[in-house]
């Protein structure tokens, strides 16, 4: 019985230990979420106003063409997942990947007819291990607090590989940010872009070098915005995701020890019971003896 009240009282320590640790890491993922929030936040309204200004731009004239415009037979497809470089953030990771893998599956019959690569080791390791082909055969690693320095790089490597026709479609992988709680895996087709809808209120822009080499500048720095616009939400909601699982490991670890202590004090009690009955039988036999 000593030992058994010995091992219940690790357990309850290294419990505790635990649910230290988890709490620590909940507080510090909050703080992240909320500073993360009003990054994605903040640079939504850039974005707002760079589309505004693309729109005006692709408006200018009526039959203005550009390659990344352009819809064409799809033959090779990119998929770009957002995933993080560490775990203990719930589901964010599997979901991502589980809903990369039931695409291919229903729409590619070999590896041949796609291509990926992922921001965040967890995504570059999944991709690897499923055998899939890779655009960059090392991880790409992203900070807590994104640069634009970071992802410009692969994001041009897209618009490369688009516009030399060895891609006819670009689709990021992500979870958006809904709310503190909730997380919701998308697919955004980023190349072609899509159709940008008019502008009503139009600013006259005046194109010194004229309007094609205009585009040829702004689309692919438009394209890498998006995608920098597109880690910040998948970072929120990844320092969301992570915030919400450490919550749940420290409620757990905290009922855990809950049962674990009544466990200890019920069997600690039938020890002094049992030591108890034992003393006064002994007092009893003495008793008797005389």
């Amino acid at each position: 019985m000593a030992n058994s009240l010995r091992e219940v009282k690790i357990k309850i320590n290294s419990t505790k230990s635990t649910a230290q640790i988890t709490k620590a890491m909940h507080t510090v993922s909050k703080t992240k979420v909320k500073k993360a929030e009003r990054t994605y936040k903040s640079y939504k309204d850039f974005m707002a106003r760079i589309k505004d200004v693309v729109e005006d731009v692709v408006f200018k004239e009526e039959d203005v063409s550009h390659p990344l415009l352009e819809e064409r037979e799809v033959l090779k497809t990119a998929y770009f997942i957002i995933t993080s470089d560490r775990g203990l953030a719930g589901p964010y990771n599997a979901s991502v990947e589980k809903a990369l893998e039931q695409r291919i599956k229903e729409c590619h019959k070999s590896n041949d007819e796609f291509i990926t690569a992922s921001v965040g080791k967890k995504g570059y390791y999944f991709l690897k291990k499923k055998g899939y082909t890779l655009l960059k055969d090392e991880p790409t690693y992203v900070r807590d607090d994104v640069l634009f320095v970071d992802i410009a790089p692969l994001a041009k490597a897209f618009v490369d590989l688009y516009l030399d026709k060895e891609i006819d479609k670009l689709v990021i992988v992500y979870n958006h940010y809904v709310n503190s709680i909730t997380q919701e895996v998308l697919f955004e087709e980023l190349l072609p872009i899509k159709k940008i809808e008019k502008n009503e209120k139009t600013t006259d822009f005046v194109f010194e070098t004229g309007i094609e080499k205009t585009l040829d500048l702004i689309l692919p720095m438009y394209v890498q915005d998006i995608v920098y616009g597109i880690i910040l939400d998948a970072k929120t909601a990844e320092h969301s995701a992570r915030m919400n699982a450490m919550k749940n490991a420290t409620d757990n670890a905290e009922e855990i020890i809950a049962k674990l202590q009544l466990m200890y004090n019920r069997a600690r009690q039938s020890v002094v019971t049992n030591e108890l009955i034992d003393i006064v039988g002994g007092a009893n036999q003495v008793g008797g003896d005389n």
